[in-house]
């Protein structure tokens, strides 16, 4: 196993020191000014962790493997995680292996929590659940104040609720987002919420109405609903479409309407090729759409997406994934011009960043 990273000063800004040499490599072939970057808290970002679970003899305790070897190796602490997940860890694998049901044919365990301290736990097991089951895991809200989910085969057991509440500040404004087990949430709060900040600031003069794909739980819709007269987004997952009904009702904004369709879908509606009864509510004549909004899977944007995002004066993209990315704008910017470009460092200690991409048609 490789040795762990150090958490300090000088061995994060090094590792992001090659982050940034290496993203101003890649992207040499366009015109960029200046690359905006945004730091990571060094320790305690992640507010969730997958951890598999090892039965040695009577003893149960937390594992990760090796992405070299595929060795397991127990852990005890996971600094990256949230002071929160931190301080659960150990609270919950004792009071499992004090518990035979609890521990019996338990094989994974995921931590969901905020910045504010709340707390979703899933245990998911290779066995049936049964009312034994759900007596023994209420002990267990109750001693660690957290929320419980069980899961097996056919089964999602919840004890009491299936998600927590994040709040995030954009421009001095707090929204406050439902974010439930098993559905994507971004993992790093501290960027997540420079990531909203940022778009947030750079679309503040774009006016007109705003299109977004890839919604997801609204996470960025939100807040740039205050730059824009109307914002039609659009998201495929039904729990995420869930979830984003759920934050614009909480959040109290009424220019948001949402479609669950795909990009793909969406296209064949705006061109005029299909017509969707999903989209019966809405619209699309009502929109004067000036601006895009992109936040793509790893695989970036396929070839008929790109081609509408071509359509729309201004393009605000959030990549996961700098290569698909730098495939893009290479058939982005034959139209359009690079006006910000930002780093985010959301998994520090690993290769992998999140860029931000602002363009404006030439």
């Amino acid at each position: 196993m490789k040795s762990d990273p150090i958490f300090d000063d000088i061995h994060y800004q090094a590792q992001l020191d090659l982050k940034i040499q290496t993203l101003a490599e890649d992207f040499k072939e366009f015109t960029i000014k200046n690359i905006e970057v945004f730091k990571s808290p060094i320790k305690h970002f992640r507010m969730r962790a997958e951890f598999r679970i090892w039965h040695t003899g009577e003893q149960t305790n937390y594992i990760m493997f090796d992405k070299d070897n595929k060795k397991p190796y127990e852990i005890y602490d996971f600094p990256i995680g949230s002071i929160t997940i931190n301080q659960l860890m150990p609270q919950l694998i004792t009071a499992i292996n004090q518990n035979t049901l609890l521990k019996h044919k338990l094989y994974q365990v995921d931590f969901l929590t905020t910045r504010a301290g709340d707390a979703l736990i899933s245990l998911i097991y290779h066995k049936h659940l049964d009312e034994d089951w759900i007596n023994e895991a209420r002990k267990i809200k109750t001693l660690l104040n957290i929320d419980i989910v069980g899961r097996s085969k056919g089964q999602r057991l919840l004890i009491d609720k299936d998600y927590v509440i994040e709040k995030f500040t954009v421009n001095d404004q707090d929204y406050y987002y439902q974010q439930v087990e098993a559905s994507f949430t971004q993992p790093n709060a501290a960027i997540c919420e420079l990531m909203l900040n940022w778009a947030a600031i750079k679309s503040r003069h774009f006016g007109n109405d705003l299109l977004e794909l890839y919604c997801g739980n609204g996470n960025f819709t939100l807040p740039l609903s205050k730059n824009f007269n109307k914002v039609l987004a659009t998201e495929i997952a039904t729990s995420s479409v869930n979830s984003a009904l759920f934050n614009i009702e909480k959040n109290q904004i009424d220019n948001i309407k949402i479609a669950r369709m795909s990009s793909e879908e969406f296209t064949q509606a705006l061109d005029g090729t299909r017509e969707f009864y999903r989209l019966k509510e809405i619209n699309l004549k009502d929109y004067n759409f000036s601006s895009i909004f992109v936040d793509p899977p790893r695989a970036g944007l396929d070839d008929k997406t790109l081609e509408v995002a071509q359509r729309f004066e201004n393009i605000i993209y959030i990549s996961c994934n700098p290569t698909t990315l730098k495939n893009n704008l290479r058939q982005l910017t034959q139209t359009h011009k690079i006006q910000s470009f930002a780093l985010f460092d959301q998994f520090p200690y690993t290769h992998h960043l999140e860029c931000g991409v602002i363009l404006q048609r030439i």
